[in-house]
């Protein structure tokens, strides 16, 4: 999934002027990567809040349209005021479609209700971990991966990430530095 998003250039930098954008209602932002110079830039702060809320931006392909001219860019970090409903600001990468990049992408788990170590022993699931960092092209981001816990029961207590099932060219960069960390784990009823 693609998302357009517009800006427009920001020539004033520093503490001041982000603050002035603020409460104007815009957002600062930067650009950064690939072969040019980083950029600052602004958005619509009430815009860019709601699109933050769908959990298929932070690793869809994003149409960034500065002043006109787009570039195609991945999110990279968001800064949040720490009480306020309000984003303070954003990091945007430049990528192209064969850009490899190292990003956390979420887990779904399904089937917890129908494996045999919860249905038929009573057993509950503990999740160890709700994201995986994930090396693979810019264009080829899953929006989450899929965690089956069916085969979950007192013999097979646990989902590691090399159970996990990735999309072609998709990479765990835990698996690469030797580490088979477990996903969800299945404990047993009390007694």
């Amino acid at each position: 999934m693609t998302f357009d998003i517009n800006a427009q250039s920001r020539p004033a930098q520093g503490t001041g002027a982000s603050r002035r954008l603020r409460k104007a209602g815009r957002l600062p932002a930067v650009v950064y990567g690939g072969s040019k110079d980083a950029v600052g830039v602004s958005l619509d702060h009430n815009e860019m809040y709601y699109t933050l809320q769908d959990e298929k931006f932070h690793t869809s392909l994003i149409n960034l349209s500065i002043d006109g001219a787009t570039e195609q860019v991945l999110l990279r970090a968001v800064q949040y005021h720490p009480f306020k409903q309000q984003v303070l600001h954003v990091d945007f990468q430049r990528v192209d479609n064969e850009t490899k990049v190292e990003i956390k992408v979420p887990l779904h788990f399904t089937n917890a209700d129908s494996s045999v170590g919860v249905k038929m022993q009573g057993g509950t699931v503990s999740y160890a971990l709700n994201d995986v960092l994930v090396r693979v092209a810019a264009s080829k981001v899953p929006d989450f991966v899929e965690v089956d816990l069916s085969k979950l029961e007192a013999s097979h207590p646990n989902v590691h990430l090399s159970d996990l099932k990735l999309p072609e060219g998709a990479e765990l960069v835990s698996l690469l530095r030797g580490n088979d960390l477990a996903v969800a784990i299945l404990n047993k009823a009390k007694a």
